[in-house]
Parts: C-alpha cells; sequence; structure tokens
C-alpha cells in the first residue's frame, strides 16, 4: 500500500472514529507484528503523577440541597460501540437527568483534541448532552465544577496532577486496570491510582473486593445492570448460530482462547454457523460470518439469529452476557468466584477457561437454549436494570457536594 493510500485509510477511520479508533488499528497491528498481547499505556511522561505527592483540593462550598451541580468526567479517548463508555456515559445521563450539568474532559494521550471526538459521541450516545472539552480546559478559572470523575487509570492520573483544582474527587472504577498488563511499568502506575485517596465507585463486586483486599479503600458499589430497551427477543426460529465478540489486542477479552475453542468447537460442530463482531477479525481458523463495529439496533438482530454465545472477560464480567441473556441467547461465561459475585442467573453456561471446556460448554449452551428457549432466559433479567446503578451514583455524587468537607490528611483509600 503506497503512503497515500495510508494517508486516505487513515483519514476515512479518523472520520468515522476519531483518533481512538486510529489508535486501536496501530494497536492491533504493533501486536501482531511484535507478538504483544497487551493494551498499549496511553499516558504521557509529563502526566504521570506519584501517590505520594497527591494533595488534597482546595474545599469549594458545599451546595445546598436540590442545588445543581457542575460534574466533570475525564475520560479517555472513545471508540465506535465501547463498552467502557457506554457504561460511563449511563451514569452522565442519570447526573444530567437530575438537573445537573455534565462536562467531558476527553485525555487520549496521543495529542488528539476533543472536538474530533465529539460528532462521535453525539453519533453513538445520542442522549448525553454534556459539554464536550480538552483535558487541558479541566480548571478553567469561573468553573466552579462541584466534582470530579476519573474514568480510567491514565485520566487517574490526570485528575491527581490538579491538586489546585477545587472539587471533589471521584473514581469510578470499572475493572482492576493493572491485570490489562504484565507486571512491568504500566501495571504499576495503573496499580498506583488506587493509592491517590479519590472516592471509589466500582462496577461490580468483583473489582471492589480488589480494592479493598489490596488497598483497604470501601468502594461504592453500582451493581451491574441489563439494557433491555436495546436487547430483546425479537425472533424465535433458526437460533443455532453462535456469536463471538472479537478483541485482539485486548487481553482481558480472551480473543485468543475465542479462537482456539471456536476451532475445536467448528471440528465437532460444521454445520453451526459462527458470527465474530467488533473488531473486523481475519484469516479464522474455522468459517465464519465477520462483522465489524455494530450499533445495539444491528447487534440485537445479530443475536436474535444465535442460540448461544462467548462473554469471556477476566477483569471484571462482560456486559455481553446481559445483552445476550436479554436477546435470548446462552452465554458461555470463564468461571470464578469474582464473575459468579455479580452473574447470577440459571442460564449461565459456566466454563474453566481452556479451549476444549469453552467448545464443550458452547455446545452444553446451545443444547440447553434448544430447550430452555430465548423467552425464559431474557425473562430471567426482565426484573434488571441500570436504574439501581445509575441511583447509586447520583447519590454518591450529590451527598459528597452537599455536605461539610474538611481538609484533614487522606491514606489510601481515602476521601478527596
Amino acid at each position: 500500500m503506497t503512503a497515500a493510500e495510508n494517508a486516505r485509510k487513515v483519514s476515512a477511520v479518523l472520520r468515522r472514529e476519531g483518533w481512538g479508533g486510529v489508535a486501536e488499528r496501530l494497536a492491533r497491528r504493533a501486536s501482531k507484528r511484535w507478538g504483544g498481547d497487551s493494551e498499549p499505556m496511553y499516558l504521557q511522561a509529563a502526566d504521570v503523577v506519584d501517590s505520594a505527592t497527591v494533595r488534597i483540593p482546595p474545599a469549594r462550598t458545599a451546595r445546598a440541597p436540590g442545588e445543581a451541580l457542575t460534574v466533570g468526567w475525564v475520560l479517555t479517548a472513545p471508540g465506535p460501540a465501547s463498552g467502557g463508555h457506554t457504561t460511563i456515559f449511563r451514569f452522565v445521563e442519570a447526573v444530567e437527568a437530575a438537573g445537573h450539568r455534565c462536562i467531558l474532559y476527553l485525555y487520549d494521550g496521543q495529542g488528539g483534541s476533543a472536538q474530533q471526538y465529539q460528532e462521535l459521541i453525539r453519533t453513538w450516545w445520542p442522549r448525553v448532552r454534556a459539554e464536550v472539552r480538552d483535558v487541558g480546559a479541566l480548571g478553567t478559572p469561573g468553573e466552579n465544577v462541584d466534582a470530579f470523575v476519573a474514568t480510567a487509570w491514565p485520566t487517574a492520573h490526570i485528575l491527581a496532577g490538579r491538586n489546585d483544582v477545587p472539587g471533589v474527587r471521584f473514581y469510578l472504577v470499572q475493572d482492576f486496570e493493572p491485570y490489562f498488563y504484565p507486571r512491568g511499568s504500566a501495571y504499576e502506575l495503573a496499580e498506583d491510582t488506587y493509592r491517590f485517596g479519590f472516592i471509589p465507585l466500582t462496577v461490580g463486586r468483583m473489582v471492589a473486593a480488589e480494592l479493598q483486599d489490596r488497598f483497604g479503600a470501601e468502594p461504592i458499589v453500582a451493581e451491574f445492570g441489563c439494557d433491555r430497551e436495546r436487547y430483546s427477543v425479537t425472533e424465535h426460529a433458526s437460533r443455532d448460530a453462535v456469536i463471538f465478540y472479537a478483541k485482539p489486542g485486548t487481553a482481558r477479552r480472551g480473543y485468543e482462547l475465542g479462537l482456539m475453542a471456536l476451532q475445536l468447537f467448528h471440528q465437532a460442530n460444521p454445520t453451526v454457523q459462527i458470527h465474530t463482531f467488533g473488531v473486523a477479525a481475519r484469516r479464522l481458523p474455522f468459517p465464519a460470518v465477520v462483522h465489524g463495529h455494530m450499533s445495539p439496533t444491528e447487534l440485537n438482530t445479530l443475536y436474535n439469529r444465535c442460540g448461544a454465545g462467548l462473554a469471556l472477560s477476566f477483569t471484571n464480567i462482560s456486559l455481553i452476557a446481559f445483552e445476550l441473556l436479554a436477546a435470548g441467547v446462552t452465554p458461555v461465561v470463564n468461571d470464578s468466584a469474582g464473575t459468579r459475585a455479580d452473574l447470577s442467573n440459571p442460564h449461565i453456561a459456566w466454563t474453566r477457561p481452556t479451549p476444549r471446556a469453552v467448545a464443550e460448554a458452547l455446545e452444553i449452551a446451545l443444547a440447553s437454549h434448544r430447550i430452555a428457549g430465548p423467552d425464559a432466559l431474557a425473562a430471567s433479567v426482565a426484573e434488571v436494570s441500570w436504574a439501581p446503578a445509575q441511583a447509586t451514583v447520583l447519590q454518591a455524587i450529590e451527598g459528597a457536594c452537599r455536605r461539610p468537607r474538611t481538609n484533614a490528611p487522606h491514606t489510601a483509600g481515602g476521601r478527596l
């Protein structure tokens, strides 16, 4: 491919997916070339903070009950259909629905501009009304932000480096992010963020237990929910296909394990159609219908053609498991005490994380789906929603901003 062709390709990806999409493709290319299997470290050296130097920011006057707040969310650059960003934006929507103002401060670690992501956010998350700004605008004089929420470990470093900016500090933790990396630089820098003293908000109990055991933190737990507005049963016939979320270069998604398991599954079940979505995977060791990024509507249509699906994840449970259940699909989930703490459902096909065990669980999942039927699976999550988690996050932010605060010294897991 010529330089001009490369430039046109990058430009097209940039228009559709922003710098996050470009970075994702570069990471996959590097992973393929050099054999790496962990995520890149999107944090510039100048933005790294040492937990020993973190100071409590100046106190801001507590708001009166019922008074509107301004909440700043410090985000990494989103990509299309990003599950992590979808969860963040659910909480942003809840805070906005309560009458508060939200500002999104974007940081991509690669020098990209926030305006390049604004169109993507408006397209993929149209209910979010928040202003979109570059992280450099954080601390603008006269902004009067009551609370800031770090949403990933690089953004925790960014926020910790703004000690002079008033506002309560929260840390929304969706995964124990050091596990994204081998033991090394990124692991240590990610782990140090849990010593910054921010108020931890965890999605689920698995991550909360990690923070409690390792750092003595007292997280506020937002329970997992299910997006039943977007995912539902629309089809009952022809449900013999299986589906896999393909995310090469993201170790926690078990991509290599999924491929090995699906290869064994196909050998034993050659007539069962296999679908992949997420990254448009190439050169698979089995025949498959390959899909790229999909909107929730498109994805629900695809789910409704399937009877079973792989929902592998190793740093927290995957939201895909709930989506599959809502659409009447039997999820195959890697088994652990942590995953069972957040996903108690009789229709889950639990499995040991080995290729043969996963392949066998997929066969069992298809067989059990034929017996139970999609309606029974959907009914098992009929009462599960994101409303309780949204209420938990909203109450935590309102409570912290509306009570007197002191400037007492903090410790790991303390409160800023």
